[in-house]
């Protein structure tokens, strides 16, 4: 009934990300431009921070649908993980076989040997990590040993960190002062303005389907 009467082939709100409604907005563009510098550095960290509702996860999953071809993802969604439990995630990610049944220390070896192989083939490797404010204390320092892996020329393994505000509070204590100056980009999402609003609605209600005139009103969408 809902889709019939406003002529929709599919729901325009949902709260699953999906690029298939990506608007490239200011904020967006900024950050996605922000990503692809970094990624070619190939050095250290990557940050966006952005509040609840401002794109983090949708801009994720575009870096992931679009990251250039050359590059090998890992990706965590969830890193609400232990140092064991990240390690283990990562050698996943990359194919390390019998991740689950080795040592950390064996693990940490073959998550190397696995990341040189990849480079002299050809491949960057980019571990990627959504909602990185959950992150224990013992894991973000986990993460910033990964980094220490490098050849004489480039590092083996580049970070991004997709995180709220949390993340940025957390970093700024002394105990993550190391990893803190390993961030070499760091991007703010901003929420929309009023404009962005009612450009983002009529944005999805096209891509869903609707094919008539704006159906919010200015002031209805300031509101």
């Amino acid at each position: 009934m809902y889709l019939y009467h406003f002529g929709l082939t599919e729901l325009p709100f949902t709260l699953t990300p999906n690029t298939h409604f990506f608007l490239a907005l200011e904020s967006h563009n900024e950050a996605f431009a922000v990503l692809m510098t970094a990624l070619k550095t190939g050095e250290g960290f990557i940050k966006v921070v952005g509040e609840v509702g401002t794109g983090k996860t949708l801009l994720c999953r575009k870096l992931l649908n679009e990251i250039p071809e050359h590059f090998v993802t890992a990706y965590i969604p969830n890193p609400y993980l232990n140092p064991d439990e990240l390690r283990r995630a990562v050698a996943l990610e990359l194919g390390v076989k019998q991740a689950q049944r080795m040592s950390a220390q064996l693990l940490t070896q073959r998550i190397q040997h696995r990341l040189l192989d990849l480079h002299s083939q050809g491949h960057s490797v980019v571990l990627i990590l959504d909602e990185a404010q959950a992150l224990p204390a013992e894991s973000l320092e986990a993460l910033r040993l990964f980094t220490n892996l490098e050849t004489e020329t480039r590092k083996l393994l580049q970070v991004v960190l997709f995180a709220q505000p949390e993340l940025d509070q957390r970093l700024a204590q002394t105990e993550f002062r190391q990893l803190y100056q390993r961030i070499t980009f760091s991007y703010r999402l901003r929420a929309m303005n009023h404009e962005e609003v009612q450009q983002y609605i009529q944005h999805r209600l096209q891509v869903a389907g609707y094919k008539g005139p704006p159906y919010f009103l200015k002031k209805f969408v300031k509101k």
